[in-house]
C-alpha cells in the first residue's frame, strides 16, 4: 500500500466525539500516523507479518494503519470503553480483523516479550507527569522487536537517557521530527490550533538489537 493511500484511509476514521482531558485524548492525525507506520514497515520491517500492539489506542488510528500494512495480528489496548467502541467500528468499516482489550497499560500484566512491535502515541505527561515514560517502560518489556512512540521534542534528552539507562533499551533513535497539530478541543485551549514539535522514536528492547535492519 502506498503512503498516500494509507493516509487517505486513515483520514476517514471516526475520532473522539467527546475527548476526555484527564486521559489526554488527542487524536493521532492521518499525516503523522501514516508516516509513522509506513516508516516502521518499509524501513525496518516491523509491521508486515508481525504481531503489533497499539498502546493507548484511542480510536484505533495507529492499529488500523498496522492492519492495513498487513500486520499478522493487531491488538488495541485502552482503558476507555467509549474509545474502544469507536476503534472497533473503525476496524469493522475497513473489514480489518483486530482485537481490543480494555485495560490500563500499567495493569496489563503481560510477562516478557508478548508481541513483536508496540506502536503508541502515549499521553505526553501534561496532566500526569511522566505518563509517556510509564507507557514506554511497559512497552520495552513486552515488545520483542521494536517500540515506536511519539514524544515531545522538548523532552528528547530525557527520553533517550531514561530509555537507555532505566528501561534497558539497547538503542533509542529519533527517526524524524514531526509537527503534531492539536486542534482546540478543551475549554482551557486558548488558540484554535497549536503545532507541537514531536519526535518519532524507534526503541529496540535489550536483547534484540541484531533484529530487523
Amino acid at each position: 500500500m502506498k503512503l498516500k493511500q494509507l493516509e487517505g484511509l486513515l483520514g476517514g476514521l471516526q475520532q473522539f466525539p467527546q475527548p476526555k482531558v484527564e486521559l489526554e485524548q488527542y487524536p493521532t492525525g492521518p499525516h503523522i500516523a501514516s508516516r509513522m507506520l509506513f516508516t516502521a514497515d518499509n524501513t525496518f520491517g516491523d509491521v508486515s507479518n508481525k504481531v503489533v500492539a497499539d498502546f493507548g489506542c484511542g480510536c484505533g488510528t495507529l492499529g488500523v494503519a498496522a492492519a492495513l500494512l498487513s500486520a499478522e495480528h493487531v491488538l488495541g489496548i485502552d482503558m476507555d470503553p467509549e474509545s474502544l467502541e469507536i476503534a472497533s467500528l473503525n476496524a469493522e468499516e475497513l473489514e480489518l480483523d483486530m482485537d481490543f482489550i480494555q485495560c490500563n497499560i500499567l495493569d496489563l500484566g503481560w510477562r516478557g516479550p508478548t508481541v513483536d512491535t508496540v506502536i503508541m502515541n502515549p499521553p505526553f505527561g501534561t496532566r500526569k507527569k511522566g505518563a509517556d515514560l510509564d507507557f514506554l517502560s511497559v512497552a520495552l518489556k513486552v515488545a520483542s522487536q521494536a517500540v515506536y512512540s511519539l514524544h515531545k521534542t522538548s523532552t528528547r534528552d530525557h527520553v533517550k537517557r531514561t530509555a537507555l539507562r532505566d528501561f534497558n533499551a539497547s538503542s533509542a533513535d529519533v527517526i524524524c521530527e514531526l509537527r503534531f497539530d492539536v486542534q482546540k478541543m478543551y475549554k482551557f485551549h486558548k488558540k484554535k490550533e497549536v503545532d507541537i514539535a514531536v519526535d518519532l522514536w524507534r526503541f529496540v528492547p535489550a536483547s534484540h538489537q541484531s533484529s530487523s535492519i
